[in-house]
């Protein structure tokens, strides 16, 4: 029967709409090809809440990701001495005895309301809460509460933030703020803009480097005939972030629709496939969803950085580059990439950076699992953004992964021209994900500035942690990889030559061929202000085979640990390469490409063309070989021949791993010249999208729907399928358990909610089975006010 198998996990959005009906229900239809539809029934269930599977679990607490996430507080200072009781005020008006008076601070308030002056100017109106949350190098305002009227020639008055568990003036994590006539930029000072009775408005400043993170703040009085000073602790926190907004400070971005793109856009576009196929997926970043932000504070917690170092937005992307990956501090997220996550999510089918930064934050510091680049670069996205870093997320295809600091990417082969496995530690990924931010770089020689590549995906150690980077862009681009950090690394991934080595008979190896537009190709991102994908690929690489570009390639060569490997040049004039029609082959077809074979001299031609296919993970390990074949290829002078190539779906339908890729490799030798030809193409198997379609006028507090389709491609049964479905300020995300869904059978499910945001918002499902990954699908949805 239809919808039997349906099982609901999470929690519905609460909501502020009193009365209102349970804003999340769902309901299921599975339809088998060729029988007729019939209507679906209500649910079988309500919503049960559901404990998170993550490794190491150190409490029995269940999840709740309704539940509030505190701010990590610094310790609660001591009370402030009760305030001496007010004298009357002298009917005469005689100022001296006013000063006889003690003067003490009753309330601190930091005008922290979202709809605020402070929030607004600081563009930080979009976090959940009312915390005071600010940004570095501008102003904000407070007001202070007298026990009398404050008097500027007799009464002093300061004010004191400090951070950390050791507040230091040195170290700039304890700011003693004096009150000043006139507000100078770059120091922390603070002036009276308004007066009123017994209360007073101070307008403060913060220079552009102080350090960010959480404060406290504490207003310290005294008069001149008073014996001591008294302080007054208030009783919120601030949180201070960077500031895009400032020109001194070194995340300023002049761009405001950049601004708006890279640190308040709170949904975004992940890129990833293969070159000649490149797929696209939603990500919800929800920097600013309840309980994100301190999630953001807990991870710099958690990493033992001094707070003195959070000034330094190198430093911090640093530490979070090494945080969001688990490898070696228990940082967020544990990588997996064995095709095995029973006991916790698959990496494919989150859609969203929320769940696994609240999992993480109220497990105290348990681990999410598990994550693949893709997800490792969402949660970075977030977590730079929610503490005013600009960044992106940004997708390399053809992507090096260099083991020996070589630059090259090295394929060894034995005298027979087979692959020696145990030398060929070198790989090369259908596609890689990291990010970019944006920041000046003081650090580095003039002209370095501007966009960094920082990857939290643990693949090498840099100085002992599983970190990446900020690596200048410019310096990738030029080759300069003696510059930090980590920027040879980053260049072998987007620009390093595939470098062929034959094994000779004394053990020796010599250089038989080079591939030099191997890897790094359209490197891409989302475009500012739209939902299309910008190649970004110039802003890493000079165009490829320019001058400039081989200038670079040999420039960084020099630095590696193979700096002879251009002194020997090399002879072409067979040329071979792989093609495909259209958006290539789909799941649970056949795989057909054509092989390209061009004579581009003036003479006969033979060669044997040794292909072979294998089922890759995503990363360019290879998981098992599926056919092999020999094509004997013969040429006349300038000839060229396309030979057709193809993959039965029986050959591959068991084989295939997490990114149903696969890998056409063709090697030989030219009879007459013995130049070596050399091919490698990826491609993935292309699988169908979600269609999600809004049902119903999007109003805040008004239910709706939203029906989402599926339809198996597979000849094969489904097992086990999840939807995970999400749309932030539409609903919680949670998972619908469908069950098996046969082949060729059409799956329809209908999600009723309650908007609680007006504006733009995107509701996100993804599909996760065994047998089929990375689909997906997104509906726009315009919400408007109640």
């Amino acid at each position: 029967m239809p919808g039997e198998r349906l099982t609901v996990r999470g929690t519905s959005e609460i909501g502020r709409f009193p009365g209102a009906a349970p804003p999340t229900r769902v309901e299921l239809t599975i339809h088998k090809e060729g029988e007729k539809k019939q209507e679906e029934g209500g649910c079988r269930r309500w919503f049960k809440k559901m404990c998170p599977c993550c490794i190491k679990r150190q409490t029995s607490t269940s999840y709740d990701v309704t539940d509030k996430v505190d701010l990590i507080k610094p310790p609660a200072p001591a009370p402030a001495p009760a305030p001496e009781p007010v004298k009357p005020k002298p009917e005469n008006g005689d100022a001296k005895e006013m000063e006889e008076i003690k003067l003490t601070v009753r309330s601190v308030d930091l005008l922290s309301s979202k709809t605020g002056q402070n929030r607004l100017e600081h563009h930080t109106d979009l976090y959940h809460g009312e915390e005071l949350i600010i940004r570095r190098g501008q102003t904000f305002q407070i007001e202070l509460e007298l026990n009398r009227p404050f008097n500027a020639d007799t009464d002093k008055l300061h004010l004191e933030m400090k951070t950390g568990p050791l507040p230091t003036v040195s170290k700039g994590t304890h700011a003693i703020i004096p009150l000043v006539d006139h507000l100078e930029d770059e120091r922390w000072e603070a002036k009276v803009v308004e007066q009123s009775g017994n209360k007073v408005k101070l307008s403060v400043n913060s220079p552009s480097n102080a350090v960010c993170g959480l404060y406290g703040l504490a207003a310290t009085s005294t008069s001149s005939t008073a014996e001591a000073a008294t302080t007054h602790n208030a009783s919120k926190n601030i949180v201070m972030l960077f500031n895009p907004w400032c020109e001194e400070d070194t995340v300023f971005l002049d761009d405001e629709e950049e601004r708006k793109e890279y640190v308040l856009n709170d949904t975004g576009r992940i890129y990833y496939g293969t070159e000649k196929q490149i797929g696209a997926r939603t990500w919800n970043f929800g920097q600013f969803h309840e309980g994100i932000l301190e999630a953001c504070l807990f991870i710099l917690e958690k990493s033992d950085m001094p707070a003195s170092g959070r000034a330094d937005p190198v430093n911090v992307v640093r530490v979070i580059s090494a945080m969001i990956n688990a490898q070696d501090d228990f940082g967020v997220l544990v990588g997996n990439w064995s095709g095995d996550y029973s006991d916790g999510v698959s990496p494919a089918a989150w859609s969203s950076s929320v769940e696994i930064l609240r999992k993480y934050h109220s497990s105290d510091g348990t681990p999410v699992s598990y994550g693949q680049c893709w997800v490792f670069s969402g949660v970075t996205t977030t977590v730079l953004r929610g503490l005013g870093i600009p960044a992106r997320s940004v997708t390399n295809f053809q992507s090096a992964h260099d083991t020996d600091v070589s630059l090259t990417t090295d394929v060894y082969l034995d005298e027979n021209m087979d692959p020696i496995d145990y030398l060929n530690s070198d790989s090369v990924w259908n596609f890689h994900v990291w990010n970019d931010c944006w920041m000046a770089r003081p650090d580095l020689p003039p002209g370095h500035g501007g966009w960094q590549a920082v990857d939290s995906t643990p693949q090498e150690t840099s100085q002992g942690t599983f970190r990446c980077g900020p690596a200048s862009v410019n310096a990738i681009r030029s080759g300069q990889v003696y510059l930090k950090h980590d920027t040879p690394f980053v260049f072998a991934e987007v620009n390093s030559d595939k470098i062929y080595w034959q094994r000779n008979l004394d053990g020796s190896f010599s250089q038989i061929h080079s591939e030099k537009k191997a890897v790094g190709h359209f490197i891409s991102t989302k475009a500012v202000g739209s939902d299309e994908r910008a190649d970004i690929t110039h802003l890493y690489k000079h165009q490829e085979g320019s001058e400039e570009e081989r200038i670079a390639v040999e420039t960084a060569s020099r630095y590696g640990s193979k700096p002879n490997t251009y002194s020997t040049p090399m002879a072409e004039d067979v040329s071979v390469e792989v093609r495909m029609e259209g958006e290539g082959p789909r799941m649970g077809a056949d795989a057909q490409l054509s092989i390209l074979v061009k004579n581009l001299s003036s003479q006969p031609r033979k060669t044997t063309l040794h292909s072979q296919a294998a089922v890759m993970y995503y990363t360019g390990v290879l998981k098992d070989t599926i056919k092999k074949e020999q094509i004997l290829v013969e040429l006349l002078p300038n000839e060229e021949k396309t030979i057709e190539w193809m993959l039965p779906y029986q050959q591959y339908q068991n084989q295939l791993v997490d990114q149903a890729a696969l890998m056409l490799t063709l090697s030989g030798r030219v009879s007459e010249t013995q130049q070596v030809l050399a091919n490698q193409t990826s491609f993935r198997l292309r699988t169908p999208d979600l269609s999600i379609t809004p049902l119903g006028e999007a109003v805040v507090g008004k239910e709706m729907a939203a029906k989402i389709t599926f339809t198996n491609p597979l000849p094969r049964m489904l097992k086990a399928v999840v939807f995970r479905v999400e749309g932030l300020g539409l609903q919680k995300g949670h998972e619908v358990v469908v069950g098996d869904v046969s082949s060729h059978s059409t799956v329809t499910l209908t999600e009723h909610f309650i908007p609680t945001q007006p504006g733009p918002r995107k509701l996100v499902a993804s599909l996760d089975c065994k047998q089929l990954s990375q689909v997906h699908g997104v509906a726009d949805i315009i919400v408007l006010e109640q």
